[in-house]
């Protein structure tokens, strides 16, 4: 009898155990990983950014980030945050209101991002952070040489030489409603000589060595003063602003509400002379894009300079 009574406490004793003690509880078992993805479009700009965010995660929060940079154009970014192959990235607002969402574009700066911000929420779940301050809009860029000797300072001005200029567009400028297509109906002249399709990472020196006469260019490019380009006024007002920001989505901000303050330091602490130093920085002085993003943050005071 005793053995039995012994028996039945044993038993007892381990149903107890497995009651109050899961197997997820045991000892050495696996705790979900804290971790983000931070995506980045395929040039410069676009990989500093997304180095400044990774890291201001990392030293802020503790959150492991996982870099998924040079994915492509603004759709293939754009995609990846929806189906959630990635958590974040730099977006810019008039890219946000006319490229993704196909609205006309609005001149004024804060009504641009307070109508991404808007619908994008509704629309797709996805938050945009405050802006971090840049407006690297669209420009139509020139040696300064050959601006100067045609007396071109504007981009009306091109029409006159419309027939024997050579222009250079990347593949996305030459899609978007925003780029070549509006830009021309805007300003109601076409080049004669067909834009020849360029690598964006190409076109500036290509414009340099005179391989073509006009490029696309962005207003923070650091190439631009290092070729000695000139950028040309957008006198009818065609591109819209491009405020970068962060754009994560709503479920990572549910899951890592921390992020929202963390990357919320970050708002109009970029101008664009800033972001063009650091483009340059990466682009001409070959400096990589993640010790660029580390001197920035600790020159702030946002992250050590360990």
């Amino acid at each position: 009898m005793r053995k039995t009574g012994t028996l039945k406490k044993a038993v007892l004793c381990v149903f107890l155990f497995f009651l109050f003690f899961p197997a997820g509880c045991k000892s050495g078992a696996k705790t979900e990983e804290r971790t983000v993805a931070v995506g980045a479009k395929h040039f410069t700009e676009q990989e500093i950014l997304g180095e400044i965010m990774a890291q201001m995660i990392e030293r802020n929060t503790g959150i492991k980030v996982e870099r998924r940079f040079n994915l492509g154009g603004t759709m293939v970014c754009f995609s990846a945050l929806k189906t959630g192959d990635i958590d974040l990235y730099a977006e810019y607002t008039g890219t946000g209101l006319v490229n993704i969402l196909g609205m006309k574009a609005i001149n004024d700066a804060d009504e641009t991002y307070n109508t991404v911000k808007r619908i994008f929420r509704k629309k797709f779940n996805l938050v945009w952070l405050p802006h971090f301050g840049f407006n690297n809009t669209y420009t139509l860029t020139m040696r300064k040489e050959q601006a100067a000797k045609l007396r071109v300072k504007k981009i009306s001005d091109l029409a006159r030489y419309a027939d024997r200029l050579q222009p250079g567009f990347d593949a996305e400028f030459l899609e978007r409603p925003d780029g070549y297509r509006g830009l021309s109906k805007t300003y109601g002249f076409v080049f004669k000589k067909g834009p020849k399709q360029m690598d964006p990472g190409l076109m500036y020196k290509a414009l340099a060595e005179r391989a073509v006469d006009v490029i696309d260019g962005f207003a923070t490019d650091g190439r631009i003063p290092a070729y000695n380009l000139a950028v040309l006024d957008d006198d009818k007002g065609f591109f819209p602003p491009y405020y970068a920001a962060p754009l994560v989505s709503e479920r990572t901000l549910a899951k890592y509400p921390e992020l929202r303050t963390v990357l919320g330091r970050l708002g109009g602490l970029i101008d664009n002379e800033t972001m063009q130093r650091m483009n340059f920085s990466v682009d001409k002085e070959e400096r990589r894009p993640a010790d660029v993003a580390h001197e920035f943050l600790v020159s702030r005071g946002l992250i050590s300079g360990d």
